[in-house]
């Protein structure tokens, strides 16, 4: 698990931060009232685009309930794909991460961006084309599996387990943000908070599918966007510099530890092994759409990590430090409450909601269309499940994730909103990363290192984080390496593949990509 390097620094707590506390403490009601206002109208709204959806597409099939018929325009597969990455870490982890340990957390953001852009130029024109290519596969298992031409099922029921395991994780996170988020906004119990999270999510979800999703994650790209920059501009604008300063050298210090920088640029590695974003990327009407989305994906998420970083920053400076902010990673939240007046706090502080929201329906759904199209329907049914048949057992296994995601978000236990977002990321990047992009570029590929590179990633990555993880190396970087060598030996050591698995790749990538 990785774990960010956070300087315990005993600072006084100063008359500044004893008059913030009580101004935050004594919000009047009428205050907390409009911040509750806002927070129904947003939930109604997303649980009304769910019902459209389900209306709209009721006679649809597995195809329009899992990938939206790949009719998704540039703008909402920009923003989708964004905002089902940027759960509620950007906006509570990541700035506390700065907060407290200073701007050597900042390598973070650097290597996602990064990462993102390499994604979208490099992997998303050959995936979107060559799932098509690969008899039209719809998720990322049956597109590796179609790449091999493969017979068995097993790679997609390898697949399947894995993305059961770290959706749960991934979206205990998000869970786990709505529940701290109404307790300290509003008062709400949080174990209730995080039911009505669940029920909020699966409903638009279950409803919807895809369409529903994606279009929902627009509406919440643009909301975030617009909360992470008016925050730390607003608050930029009422520091006073003559008064406010950091107790520390090393805050200002990015070079401070080498291995903050190696990890940082490591979490880029994720995005190329992330399934619900990359999904994304099959889902697009055509190429000429994809480059367009590219341009706006990558403007929109370098966008939010700068804004995220600058939270952190300015939260320091504005909010002084304090152990609770640092404990429930509060700094965004804090800052919004005290800047902004109850309607218009409560519509940034739905940036959270957002963020969480966008990224757990998103995941529920991948692993869903995972478990569903491949598993329940090649082996327990033999391919003879009705399209109706698919819809049903996809709604069925979005229950079972979310209810066991909630129940390991309600764990004391269960850790911080970033280390359980770390440990998904983690899994699911040294898993599939080096095995979907060995699959877009490399002729030579095997079915056989295609499977042995999803284990070899997967338990690299999850007995480093268990055994290594005092090293302070983010465990991603020697999982997606070590996946990357095991994919590629035993891809040489098992023969050349078919000669039908070499002309569906020459088929697809003879000829420049332009349609």
């Amino acid at each position: 698990m990785y774990r960010i390097k956070i300087r315990r620094i005993k600072l006084r707590a100063g008359k500044r931060n004893d008059q913030q506390q009580r101004i935050l403490q004594e919000r009047p009601d009428g205050m907390k009232a409009a911040e509750i206002i806002v927070f129904i109208v947003y939930l109604v709204f997303m649980v009304g685009i769910g019902i459209f959806f389900f209306i709209r597409d009721r006679h649809g099939g597995e195809k329009t309930f899992f990938l939206g018929e790949r009719k998704m325009g540039p703008w909402v597969a920009a923003l989708s794909a964004g905002s089902s990455d940027m759960s509620a870490w950007v906006l509570m982890g990541l700035p506390t991460a700065v907060y407290a340990a200073g701007v050597g957390e900042i390598w973070i953001a650097a290597g996602l961006a990064l990462g993102y852009t390499a994604s979208w130029i490099f992997e998303a024109p050959r995936l979107r084309h060559f799932s098509v290519m690969a008899n039209d596969s719809i998720t990322i298992p049956q597109y590796l599996s179609n790449r091999f031409l493969a017979k068995s099922k097993w790679l997609q029921t390898l697949c399947a387990a894995v993305f059961f395991i770290a959706y749960t994780i991934y979206a205990a996170a998000s869970i786990k943000a709505c529940g701290i988020l109404f307790h300290k906004v509003i008062g709400m119990n949080e174990f209730h908070a995080m039911i009505l999270a669940v029920l909020i999510i699966v409903g638009y979800t279950f409803l919807g599918g895809f369409s529903a999703v994606c279009w929902t994650d627009f509406f919440q790209g643009l909301l975030i966007l617009a909360a992470m920059f008016a925050a730390p501009i607003f608050a930029l604008f009422m520091l006073d510099t003559s008064t406010q300063t950091i107790e520390t050298a090393n805050f200002w210090d990015p070079f401070a530890d080498w291995k903050s920088i190696v990890s940082g640029f490591a979490w880029g590695l994720g995005y190329f092994g992330m399934p619900h974003i990359i999904i994304r990327f099959m889902s697009i009407s055509s190429q000429r759409t994809l480059r367009k989305s590219a341009k706006i994906g990558i403007a929109w998420t370098v966008l939010i990590l700068l804004f995220a970083a600058l939270i952190g920053i300015i939260g320091r400076l504005k909010l002084g430090y304090s152990e609770d902010i640092h404990s429930n990673e509060l700094v965004f939240l804090q800052m919004v409450r005290m800047i902004f007046p109850g309607a218009f706090s409560g519509l940034l502080l739905s940036a959270i909601l957002a963020a969480a929201m966008s990224t757990a329906d998103s995941q529920l759904l991948s692993a869903s269309s995972a478990l569903a199209s491949d598993v329940y329907k090649p082996i327990f049914r033999k391919n003879r499940a009705s399209d109706r048949e698919l819809l049903w057992v996809g709604r069925i296994v979005v229950l079972i994730i979310a209810g066991a995601a909630f129940v390991l978000a309600a764990n004391p236990e269960a850790g911080s909103i970033m280390g359980l977002v770390s440990q998904a990321w983690g899994v699911f990047g040294a898993a599939f990363g080096p095995v979907i992009l060995l699959s877009l570029f490399w002729r030579r590929f095997t079915f056989a290192g295609a499977a042995a590179g999803i284990i070899g990633g997967a338990a690299a990555d999850i007995l480093w984080s268990v055994f290594c993880a005092k090293w302070g190396i983010y465990e991603l970087l020697p999982g997606f390496i070590i996946g990357f060598l095991v994919a590629l030996l035993v891809s040489l050591a098992s023969g050349m593949p078919s000669d039908d698995v070499l002309r569906l790749y020459d088929k697809a990538f003879r000829r420049r990509i332009s349609r």
